[in-house]
């Protein structure tokens, strides 16, 4: 692999594409610059007004900003096995649509779930001649599967999932934590990392029932003590076994100061949240409305107050959608009981306008969610070649119209079924066009996006 520092060109080399751009958002901050592009790759970083030829010109407004596409580590897309709900086509048009360039496929809901080289070798193959966006994957850690794990990191995945509670599908269980920490040990001795989705079992079996279309009833049933308690005990085997370790979807708020000291004392663990825990208030969620339906759940007001300000402290690391689709009939809003409905949120399309309309109201920047959206994301599974504006990085751009505000229809998203939790909520900023090494993506042609494996991008 070649690193950024490596590439170099001189003017009189002719370029693929140039933009000049009054607003470019770069490891300087906001700022006018004519950005160059030759094989896919960021050649040239000059003032606004330079004098530069390349064979597409391509000149933003004044209400325009250029950013690096987006990297989501965390999405579901479900194929094979699940396509129904989403496939590699659907998902990977949705991730163009809103400026994420590349997309990382958890190893679940798909059928066989990505636990062995062969399950990883079949979602390659249905991938290959699918995907408008970069594409990488997660392996799975499940009971048994150890000696797995070692083979899957070889083949190039970018590290291990596992639950510690069921996780909605029977073909990918739970570890308990005898397992967990003999998964930790064989991860940490090959270099890897292991991503958790940390609710306690045990906590929530002795919680309230989530029947009923009552939200705060589904939300008794997901108490955050089960997630404190959780992910204090990743945390703990973590520090024994030096494991790199990454706490998924964080909805409780109680667990940043732990999650800070543990920082402190040297604990290797990074933290995501997402748009839905930033955006939506467990007091506003209507009676059986089910495609509000997540797991962890979505939280009261204060809770997302403090969520925000662990992004801003620094304490959680990145925005990712856990786009979990379903199809219609699942959400079960024939009867609106969120103890039956399918829990997850399609987001993929919409989550770059949902982060900033939160964002902005609050005093962040656009460096900002480019930094929590792209850049600590691609640094998280190691994509040194994306995620920044920089000389050498892969040419993966949006070009985002902040200030420009637009109401979600779902039916008009590009995921394959019609259900989402921004139906018909206002946001701010629209993605005008995406760009993937160097060329603008077009939904009507054929996709060109690349499969990844963990060093090789």
């Amino acid at each position: 692999m070649v690193s950024p520092a490596q590439v170099v060109t001189t003017m009189s080399d002719p370029l693929d594409l140039l933009f000049r751009a009054p607003r470019v958002i770069t490891s300087a901050g906001e700022v006018a610059r004519s950005v160059g592009v030759r094989d896919g790759r960021i050649v040239v970083i000059e003032p606004y007004g330079a004098q530069l030829d390349a064979e597409v010109v391509v000149e933003l407004g004044d209400d325009e900003v250029l950013i690096p596409g987006l990297v989501d580590t965390h999405v579901h897309v479900n194929e094979p096995g699940r396509t129904e709900w989403e496939g590699f086509a659907s998902a990977t048009r949705a991730a163009a649509a809103g400026g994420v360039t590349t997309i990382v496929d958890m190893p679940l809901n798909s059928i066989p779930p990505t636990v062995d080289a062969a399950a990883l070798d079949v979602k390659r193959r249905v991938a290959s001649d699918q995907a408008y966006v970069d594409v990488g994957f997660w392996g799975g850690a499940v009971p048994g599967n150890v000696p797995d794990l070692r083979a899957l990191h070889d083949a190039g995945v970018f590290g291990f999932k596992c639950f510690l509670l069921h996780s909605g599908v029977d073909e990918f269980p739970p570890l308990d934590p005898a397992e967990l920490e003999l998964a930790l040990k064989e991860i940490a001795s090959f270099g890897a990392m292991m991503i958790v989705h940390a609710e306690d079992a045990h906590a929530i079996d002795r919680a309230t029932s989530p029947g009923g279309e009552n939200y705060a009833d589904f939300l008794d049933s997901r108490p955050r003590g089960a997630e404190n308690l959780a992910i204090a005990e990743v945390i703990e085997l973590a520090r024994w076994t030096g494991c790199r370790v990454h706490i998924l979807h964080l909805s409780s708020s109680d667990a940043l100061p732990m999650i800070a000291s543990a920082r402190k004392d040297g604990v290797k663990l990074t933290v995501e949240t997402c748009p839905h825990y930033l955006s939506f208030v467990s007091e506003e969620i209507p009676s059986g409305a089910t495609q509000f339906k997540c797991c962890p759940p979505i939280r009261e007001a204060g809770n997302r107050e403090l969520l925000w300000q662990g992004l801003a402290d620094g304490v959680i690391d990145c925005v990712v959608t856990d786009h979990s689709p379903c199809t219609v009939d699942l959400k079960r809003f024939d009867i609106g009981d969120f103890g039956v409905a399918w829990g997850g949120i399609a987001s993929l399309q919409v989550s770059l306008s949902a982060v900033w309309s939160e964002a902005k109201r609050r005093g962040h920047t656009l460096n900002d969610v480019v930094r929590w959206m792209a850049e600590n994301p691609a640094e998280q599974v190691g994509l040194n070649t994306k995620g920044h504006i920089a000389l050498g990085y892969a040419a993966d751009f949006a070009v985002f119209a902040p200030e420009e505000a637009f109401v979600v229809d779902v039916a008009a998203l590009q995921h394959k079924n019609p259900v989402s939790a921004y139906d018909r909520r206002a946001l701010a900023g629209v993605v005008r066009s995406t760009w993937l090494a160097g060329k603008r993506i077009d939904l009507d042609e054929a996709p060109r996006g690349r499969l990844l494996s963990r060093g090789l991008a």
